[in-house]
């Protein structure tokens, strides 16, 4: 889906605003990442950068990937 803005944190309001609580299911109650919420802006992780505030443009992909964790022991 297509969004337009400038930064992560607005292309994430922006989702929201086409699909009511999808910002509370990737941000936490003081507004950032949820733990195990991965979030990549071009194939780098947004947490080794300026994390929300990663600056976005018109060709830039953004990739949310939740963690998997368990499995058979």
């Amino acid at each position: 889906m297509a969004v337009e803005a400038t930064d992560l944190a607005s292309a994430i309001t922006a989702l929201d605003v086409a699909h009511p609580g999808f910002k509370a299911r990737l941000l936490d109650e003081s507004g950032e990442l949820r733990q195990f919420v991965n979030v990549y802006l071009n194939d780098e992780d947004v947490r080794l950068g300026a994390g929300l505030a990663s600056k976005v443009g018109a060709h830039d992909e953004i990739s949310i990937v939740p963690a998997v964790a368990g499995g058979v022991a």
